[in-house]
């Protein structure tokens, strides 16, 4: 992975403090700790895109269908597949 230029990130005296003690606690570079932070939360942010891109996606499909489960339905088939069933959803209907 290419490197991007390095980040100047200013922090609060407080938070740089409370980073500086918690990077000493584990024995690591506050820089790795901020790292790992903002990979967490990309990573974070980038699967909350994609169930926002999915749900619209999906609210689209059924806006121009109108083909849907009820709640029952879904509730039904998650318990199936929480018992340990290897069982397929409900068909949409309208």
């Amino acid at each position: 992975m290419a490197r991007v230029p390095a980040i100047n990130l200013e922090l609060d005296a407080e938070i740089e403090s409370r980073l500086l003690r918690l990077a000493e606690a584990r024995r690591r570079s506050a820089d790795a700790l901020v790292r790992e932070a903002v990979e967490q939360y990309v990573e974070r942010e980038e699967r909350r895109e994609r169930l926002r891109h999915d749900a619209l996606g999906t609210w689209t499909e059924y806006r121009a269908t109108g083909l849907h489960v009820t709640g029952g339905e879904a509730d039904a088939w998650l318990s199936r597949l929480e018992a340990g069933e290897d069982v397929e959803p409900s068909p949409p209907h309208s």
